[in-house]
C-alpha cells in the first residue's frame, strides 16, 4: 500500500501475534532482495475494550516506532477493504498513543486524529533542558536553526527558502542520528510558500528521504501555525501529492486528511 507514495507492506496479525524480527523486517523492506517498502505495518487485535486494533511501525532496518500518519491512513482502508471490520471511524493503539481514523470511502480519503503535539524536550526526545521557540546546533562547523516537537515521534523542522536545498541529503542523516537526539529523529525541510500552503521534504530515520511524510508534514505545521507563519488549516505538498492539515492550537490534536492506495497482495515465506 502506498500514502502519497510513502509505501508500506502490511500484516494482518489479528488471528494471533506472529514474531518478526528486526532482520526480517529488513529483509522485507529491501528493495532489491525483498518486498521493497519505507515501513512494515502490522495490525493485531488490542487488549482493550475501547480500542478496535493496535498498530505496531517497523521502519525499513527493522527498528520499531510510535507513529506514522500516511501508514495510520492505509491502515484504515486496509482493515475496511480485507473486512476486518465496519465501523467507522475506527481506533487504533499505537506505543506512542491512541489514535481515530475516518475514511470516506467514496473518496478513499482518509482523515486521521493525530495525538496532541508535545513540545517538551524530555518528551520528544531532545537533550536541552528547557523548551525553546528555536533550537540550535553546530554541523560540520555550520550553524542549524531548527524547531523540535514529538507527535507521537520526534521530529525536527528546518524552513528554508528552496525546498530543492541540497541540505536534505548533506544535513538529513548528520541530525538524524545527531547526539541531540537519543531516539534519532525525522528531520524536515520546510519551504512556506503562503499563510495556506507549504512545501515539504523529510529525512526520516531507519528509511532515509521519502517522499511523503504525513507525521512529518504535521510537525511542520504546527511549527508554521506556532511561528504565525501559517493559519490554522492548510495545504502541505510533498514530492509523492499534497495533505490537508488543521491544527487548533496548544493542547489540540492535528487533523490530517489524505489518501491511501492499495496496490497488491502477495504472500511470503518467512
Amino acid at each position: 500500500m502506498h500514502g502519497l507514495g510513502n509505501d508500506f507492506v502490511v500484516f494482518d496479525f489479528t488471528q494471533g501475534r506472529i514474531p518478526l524480527s528486526a532482520e526480517q523486517a529488513a529483509n522485507i523492506a529491501d528493495r532489491h532482495f525483498g518486498v521493497g517498502c519505507d515501513q512494515i505495518l502490522i495490525i493485531e487485535q488490542s487488549d482493550r475494550d475501547d480500542i478496535d486494533f493496535k498498530y505496531r511501525i517497523l521502519n525499513a532496518d527493522g527498528s520499531e516506532v510510535g507513529q506514522c500518519g500516511n501508514g495510520s491512513r492505509c491502515f484504515a482502508l486496509f482493515v475496511r477493504e480485507h473486512g476486518l471490520s465496519k465501523k467507522n471511524p475506527i481506533t487504533v493503539e499505537t506505543t506512542a498513543g491512541d489514535m481515530v481514523l475516518n475514511l470516506n470511502t467514496d473518496s478513499k480519503l482518509v482523515t486521521v486524529k493525530m495525538p496532541v503535539p508535545n513540545f517538551l524536550p524530555a518528551q520528544i526526545p531532545l537533550n536541552f533542558a528547557q523548551r525553546q521557540d528555536t533550537y540550535l546546533l553546530t554541523i560540520n562547523n555550520q550553524s542549524v536553526e531548527f524547531s523540535a516537537l514529538s507527535v507521537g515521534n520526534p521530529h525536527v523542522v528546518i524552513q528554508v527558502a528552496d525546498i530543492q536545498t541540497d541540505n536534505v541529503k548533506l544535513l538529513g542523516p548528520l541530525l538524524e542520528s545527531h547526539e541531540a537526539f537519543p531516539e534519532r529523529a525525522n528531520i524536515g525541510f520546510m519551504q512556506i510558500i503562503n499563510r495556506q500552503e507549504f512545501s515539504l521534504r523529510v529525512y526520516e530515520r531507519g528509511a532515509g528521504e521519502t517522499i511523503a511524510c504525513g507525521s512529518g508534514a504535521c510537525a511542520a505545521a504546527v511549527t508554521g501555525i506556532l511561528n504565525g507563519d501559517l493559519d490554522n488549516s492548510v495545504t502541505a505538498h510533498l514530492t509523492g501529492g499534497d495533505l490537508q492539515i488543521s491544527w487548533a492550537g496548544e493542547g489540540q490534536p492535528i487533523m490530517m486528511t489524505g489518501p491511501a492506495v492499495s496496490v497488491f497482495d502477495g504472500i511470503i515465506e518467512l
